[in-house]
């Protein structure tokens, strides 16, 4: 059957994948990788959820996607795709997705919030493959994926986020990493490529937390430090719950610049947690560290907005798109798929509807109109 006449413009987030090695044999390719790519964010936005289902939706929706590209010998098989996605190169392909995202948004402003999330079913009993970790990078102003690294096996998110970070631009921005980033190390690169941080801070520091601790029951038994600092309050109801937060910020850290040398630090953050449901109240403290001094009212937007890399991100992933139930896991197929996953969720927030996420992706399946504003915008 010949092909349809493409009747629009490539869209402009696959030129950005075009400096893809291609792992296939040249005399062997049938099929090329823009056109692949295309079909394959095109059918995870539309909720498939595997290669089987991405082959038939190719099938279904030939005449969509060739609107797009010339498909002039239609779309490959589920065992083609698993192939070509296990033996991508995955960091290239994260790189790429990092280029085009960086393209998106512009200069960075506000919160960068970095986490990682295991995807629980990529694990390979036959081989003794573990299931991978892969750690994200989420801008809250854009509301965007900015970019993923996978954590190697045998290591942990201490030696993917400085890669993860390496691949960002984050000038201007304030990083913002649990306890697990709290490194001297990860701290000192993000001054290096000019963002700030604000990074929890548990006892995997030691003497660290210890004694920011030790500084601020001090200060709330005898009023120590009462001049360097500042404090804030917050006080949400709802649902019989009365939840308390109380934010107090010390800019007075150069006793902990000589017993610690940490780089960059100029505040350090306290966050107490008061929550009460029917009588019952129970108190949290975490601390924080801080290589920016401001407003108690500010760091804890700071704070709040890190969350949303959970709620805006990994809820969607899981729920939305269900990636705790994915069993790709040949080869860099789990990771390249997750990436591909990201880009569909780029995709889709980037439309300024107001559907939720789960019902453009229903509106892109059923109309291909949409499906074909999503993919040019």
């Amino acid at each position: 059957m010949p092909a349809a006449t493409v009747s629009g413009p490539s869209p402009d987030f696959l030129s950005h994948f075009d400096v893809m090695d291609d792992p296939r044999q040249t005399a062997k390719i049938v099929y090329p990788l823009n056109e692949i790519f295309l079909l394959v964010v095109c059918a995870v936005i539309s909720g498939a959820q595997d290669w089987v289902s991405i082959a038939l939706y190719g099938r279904k929706k030939l005449d969509l996607l060739r609107r797009f590209l010339p498909f002039e010998d239609a779309t490959p098989s589920h065992d083609q795709l698993g192939i070509l996605f296990s033996r991508l190169d995955m960091d290239q392909f994260q790189r790429c997705f990092v280029n085009w995202v960086a393209d998106l948004h512009g200069p960075l402003e506000g919160v960068v919030a970095i986490d990682g999330k295991t995807l629980r079913r990529s694990f390979d009993t036959g081989s003794n493959k573990a299931a991978i970790h892969m750690v994200s990078a989420w801008a809250c102003e854009q509301k965007l994926v900015l970019g993923q690294r996978k954590v190697a096996d045998k290591s942990n998110e201490i030696t993917a986020i400085p890669e993860l970070l390496e691949l960002l631009t984050i000038k201007g921005a304030i990083v913002t990493i649990d306890a697990m980033g709290c490194h001297r190390k990860i701290c000192q690169q993000i001054m290096d490529q000019e963002a700030d941080y604000v990074i929890g801070l548990k006892g995997n520091q030691g003497r660290l937390r210890e004694d920011v601790e030790l500084f601020f029951d001090e200060h709330s038994e005898r009023g120590i430090g009462e001049s360097f600092i500042k404090q804030s309050q917050t006080v949400d109801a709802g649902h019989g719950r009365i939840e308390t937060r109380s934010y107090t910020v010390c800019s007075d850290t150069g006793w902990l610049e000589e017993r610690h040398h940490w780089p960059g630090l100029k505040a350090v953050v306290m966050v107490q947690s008061k929550r009460e449901i029917k009588g019952d109240v129970k108190t949290v403290r975490q601390f924080y560290i801080a290589s920016l001094n401001r407003e108690p009212e500010e760091m804890a937007t700071f704070i709040r907005n890190h969350w949303q890399i959970e709620n805006n991100l990994h809820w969607v992933m899981d729920v939305t798109f269900r990636q705790d139930e994915c069993r790709i896991r040949t080869g860099d197929a789990a990771a390249n798929f997750a990436t591909i996953k990201h880009a569909a969720v780029n995709l889709l927030r980037r439309d300024p509807g107001k559907m939720s996420i789960p019902q453009k992706r229903h509106s892109a399946a059923w109309d291909d109109d949409y499906m074909y504003k999503i993919i040019t915008q």
